[in-house]
């Protein structure tokens, strides 16, 4: 059985101006044990989604379809049941870790409540835990004693991790967990993530902007553009060879290691993504598409079977050009 199911979910913000689409019908699973990467530039969903998978949205997000964690419905569990699944059956890496922890509050507490909550060990045990988890993650156990303002940024996102694996959970959810950090010790985090979600056999969604980096972390990848997901399959094949246009101008923005000409000329995509509140008819892309068709502009498209060495359904893109049938289309470089 899958870990977590997502079928046909939405997400509505209710503003004073109307409605604010965020997330169009996202249908997604994920296996015991694999690692999802979820990409798209700011304002894509990525980050809505990954809230609405535990209700961490606010009060003014309206949130439709299904999602079953372990077979059951998050949207429908009454709070006690809710309460009892966050941080036990699912976890959340929150981007900021300077906003993710209390400052008040030393790190030995806040590691330890997820597990005094849940009847999961005594005062005593949770403090023999804690010394445990902050090894697991490459910090010295005294630094239990610390506040969040005497850690160094990667030293905090540590303690997320270690807070995010208290309870043993079947899933983390990773949103951008080394944006904020230098090059070197995101490397470091992101090892630190790998050998940790290898080690415990937990399934892994990891949100990010940068392709290349989920592209390594995870076994596939889901890219979403104006709230929708317009392509899902392997990492290595959808880096390598993408078969949405926003995909492929996603992987190609970041510059080659040890090639001048990247560095220097750098390609990309121009424009900005859609106001949700002004999306575009068709296919959402088609204004900033280098290879539209004029019938971009009226078709609502889909996801169809992209190709790939897997099964039919295991690399999919909501593309015109990937359609039964259509002859596929790169733009020239």
């Amino acid at each position: 059985m899958n870990v977590l199911e997502l079928d046909d979910v939405s997400v509505t913000y209710s503003i004073a101006s109307g409605e604010v689409p965020a997330v169009r019908g996202v249908s997604l699973s994920l296996a015991a044990g694999e690692a999802l990467g979820v990409a798209g530039e700011s304002g894509s969903g990525k980050s809505t989604l990954a809230m609405a998978l535990l209700r961490l949205l606010p009060r003014d997000a309206r949130v439709g379809g299904r999602i079953l964690l372990d077979g059951e419905d998050v949207l429908a569990m009454k709070w006690g049941r809710l309460r009892a699944v966050r941080w036990a059956g699912a976890s959340i890496v929150f981007q900021g870790a300077q906003h993710g922890l209390n400052p008040v509050r030393r790190i030995e507490e806040q590691i330890a409540e997820p597990l005094l909550v849940h009847g999961l060990a005594g005062p005593e045990e949770a403090r023999k835990r804690v010394a445990g988890l902050l090894e697991q993650v490459g910090l010295p156990a005294w630094r239990a004693r610390s506040y969040p303002h005497e850690l160094s940024g990667g030293q905090r996102q540590r303690i997320m991790i270690a807070m995010a694996l208290a309870c043993a959970p079947h899933l983390i959810i990773a949103d951008e967990p080394t944006t904020a950090l230098d090059v070197m010790v995101q490397a470091q985090v992101l090892k630190l993530i790998k050998q940790l979600i290898a080690e415990h056999e937990i399934s892994l969604i990891m949100i990010s902007h940068d392709l290349s980096v989920l592209a390594d972390m995870c076994d596939r990848l889901a890219v979403m553009y104006a709230g929708r997901l317009v392509e899902n399959g392997p990492s290595h094949e959808v880096f390598h060879d993408a078969r949405h246009p926003y995909s492929r101008a996603l992987a190609a923005a970041f510059p080659t290691v040890g090639d001048p000409a990247s560095r220097l000329a750098p390609k990309g995509l121009g424009g900005d993504p859609p106001d949700p509140m002004q999306l575009p008819t068709g296919c959402s892309f088609h204004p900033r598409c280098p290879v539209a068709l004029e019938e971009c502009a009226s078709t609502e498209v889909v996801l169809w079977p992209a190709g790939g060495t897997g099964p039919a359904d295991s690399h999919t893109a909501a593309c015109v050009h990937v359609r039964p049938g259509a002859e596929p289309v790169k733009e020239t470089s």
